[in-house]
């Protein structure tokens, strides 16, 4: 999640609209089956140009030289990929943000303002939300939607507060304001590109033979205004050089977002209980998630989207709330409705949350308050029933408490060569980024190494979602997408599909799209430039996928996108990992296990057996193994194990080997796929 920098918003307008939608049955199972292909909507592919919009910072970001306009991809483009997608071999999509937006730089989702709308500027008739979630189901294609708890626009949340704005009508500011229009509020649909002070907003709307008319400004306090000294001018200049007037911009400390619905402060450890209950930045208010008042407005809002039928949800920001509020407010109330909704498949709903520990180690800076596997797990004793006083108490019992004392588990491990049914009654109902793989990803022995030493501390590792780069970090915090190389990247997802975890890939890493170039830069470059560049220039054409991982027919640009080496490394993974239960859902173990990146993996669940050795790029030996035929699922080699002892020669970097055990009603697949250019 990125922010926008500080200027003066643009003000549009509309009448609003409801979300629409009817309830669909997600698609369930166990999300461990699945691998997830992540896209920023708006950054992927236009399949609707009639909605596309540029935004206040068009043009001085450089967009408009590209014709480039941030709003560009849509529902209506991913639905026409989906083929695209299911022929990588994915088997569900993480979408960013979908509710209305307000920002003057928000194509990504995360400035939500009206949590009830669906943003119109992803939508078209034929093409919406409900449409994309229907669509992908009939494929077999789940989706994941990313969420945000933590904090809204800056310009509040439609239904539960917007904060009356200062705005001035003079020489300096009268460019920007203008009257207010009663019934008309702010509408992404309707936008100026005049990002230049001497080309006013209402000289643009002028242009276009309409008045150009704001909302929500004023330059005397209204009724219900909470910000103190309003209208007084400030020490702070716009970018312009204007003066800045107090309730003008947002703030926590200016009282213009009153305590009940928002924190009153910034930041200022972010390993303290502060970062629980401040504010990140002025462009994100931060939702006083204490509230009762705040928690009905989320619960109901997100709600609506289970109704939906949306299989999952990415949570973001999900470290700047208290463990606790997950555990006593939001995961019981998400649970309760998936299942009221939608019976068993409710039950499989899966939520992955964005516990942002940038560092390498186990634990976030010694903090358990911010380490990723802190939120997997209940709270371990009662606190105040007054929310606000609890969060205080949770936090300082599990400071004192330390990294030392806290719970752990085998969940994720393999009794010998035995699976056992985890104990999963202290989970909490939240999954995780896998934080501590992310960061160490610089190569994949690194992140095997460093990841699987905080397995124990997780409720379930299993369950990690594990990608190398994403829409704001590379690993160990670069600001660039990936850089390692085409060998680097075919031994990352090796290792990815193979390990415990859910492989997860960001848009475009199947082709090393815009590798090396920064992730992010805020409207000051033009997105082209970045790792946020449109990718639809390499989807034209079009596509049809008989399979997961498999492509019948392309024709047109994205036939040569699907001919590339990492697409084909990837179609094979995903078969691969498709045909062996044990490679999904298995517990795993490096006992008696020689070798680089090696292990065993086995699930056993009523029918299913699956026992699995792997190497990853090196050779190995793994001894006091099951004796039996072995068949690997990338050569199709047989070998025979009569003294508990099977090694492997190595293969190559990005190259692995799966030796199967054949078991009576479990038999080994034997070759899965056709040997390409690193599964060979």
């Amino acid at each position: 999640m990125r922010s926008s920098p500080r200027r003066a918003l643009r003000l549009l307008i509309v009448t609003v609209v409801g979300l629409a939608g009817v309830a669909v049955p997600p698609l369930g199972g166990d999300p461990r089956e699945d691998s997830i292909y992540f896209v920023m909507t708006a950054r992927f592919n236009d399949g609707d140009t009639s909605n596309n919009r540029g935004g206040g910072r068009h043009t001085v970001s450089g967009n408009a030289r590209n014709n480039d306009p941030m709003f560009r991809g849509d529902f209506k483009g991913l639905i026409d990929k989906l083929d695209y997608i299911k022929g990588l071999g994915f088997s569900a999509l993480w979408i960013t943000p979908v509710v209305l937006n307000r920002s003057d730089y928000d194509f990504h989702g995360y400035h939500g303002w009206d949590f009830h709308r669906v943003d119109t500027r992803l939508e078209t008739p034929g093409a919406t939300y409900q449409d994309l979630i229907d669509k992908a189901h009939a494929k077999g294609i789940k989706i994941f939607q990313d969420v945000v708890y933590n904090h809204s626009s800056r310009w509040g949340a439609k239904g539960l507060y917007v904060p009356p704005v200062w705005g001035a009508r003079d020489e300096q500011w009268k460019w920007l304001y203008s009257e207010k229009v009663p019934g008309k509020e702010y509408d992404p649909m309707e936008e100026h590109q005049g990002d230049d002070p001497e080309m006013t907003a209402r000289q643009n709307e002028m242009a276009k033979g309409r008045p150009y008319n704001g909302d929500l400004w004023s330059t005397a306090a209204p009724a219900g205004n909470t910000c103190r000294d309003y209208g007084t001018p400030t020490q702070w200049k716009s970018p312009e050089g204007f003066t800045i007037h107090n309730c003008q911009w947002p703030s926590p400390t200016s009282g213009m977002f009153p305590a009940q619905s928002y924190h009153q402060c910034w930041i200022g450890n972010w390993e303290g209980s502060d970062s629980k209950s401040c504010w990140l930045h002025d462009d994100l208010a931060d939702l006083n998630t204490e509230n009762k008042a705040v928690q009905d407005y989320l619960i109901d809002a997100y709600n609506k989207y289970i109704d939906m039928g949306v299989d999952g949800f990415r949570v973001d920001t999900a470290v700047h709330v208290s463990r606790l509020m997950w555990n006593r407010r939001f995961l019981p109330a998400l649970r309760q409705h998936a299942v009221a909704a939608h019976g068993d498949k409710g039950k499989d709903f899966y939520v992955f949350g964005e516990v942002g520990a940038f560092v390498n180690d186990k634990w976030n800076r010694g903090s358990v308050n911010h380490s990723a596997q802190f939120y997997t797990w209940k709270e371990r004793r009662e606190f105040s029933p007054d929310d606000a006083r609890a969060v205080v108490e949770q936090f300082d019992y599990e400071n004192l408490m330390g990294t030392g004392n806290q719970p752990t588990t085998d969940n994720a491990f393999l009794r010998g060569n035995a699976y056992h049914a985890p104990d999963r009654s202290k989970f909490s109902g939240m999954n995780v980024i896998d934080m501590r793989m992310h960061m160490n990803f610089g190569d994949a022995p690194n992140a095997f190494n460093n990841g699987k030493d905080s397995d124990d501390s997780y409720n379930d590792a299993t369950y990690n979602t594990v990608y190398v780069d994403s829409h704001d970090y590379g690993p160990n915090k670069s600001n660039e997408r990936y850089t390692g190389g085409t060998d680097a990247w075919a031994e990352n997802m090796s290792l990815m599909w193979t390990f415990r975890g859910i492989p997860t890939l960001y848009y475009g890493s199947e082709i090393e799209f815009q590798k090396g170039q920064r992730i992010d830069c805020g409207p000051t470059c033009p997105l082209a430039t970045t790792g946020r560049a449109y990718y639809g220039d390499h989807l034209a054409g079009s596509v049809t996928a008989s399979g997961f991982g498999v492509v019948s027919a392309a024709t047109g640009a994205v036939a040569q996108t699907l001919d590339k080496p990492l697409v084909k490394h990837v179609q094979r993974l995903n078969q691969i990992r498709r045909a062996i239960p044990a490679l999904q859902k298995g517990q795993y173990s490096t006992e008696g296990v020689t070798g680089q990146m090696a292990y065993k993996r086995r699930f056993t669940q009523g029918a299913v057996d699956s026992f699995v050795l792997v190497s990853v790029s090196g050779g190995a030996t793994f001894t006091g193994v099951p004796n039996g035929t072995y068949v690997d699922a990338v050569t199709g080699d047989s070998k025979a194990v009569t003294g508990g002892t099977l090694t492997i020669t190595g293969g190559g970097k990005g190259n692995m080997r799966a030796y199967v055990l054949s078991l009576p009603g479990n038999p080994a697949p034997g070759k899965v796929g056709t040997a390409g250019p690193y599964l060979r």
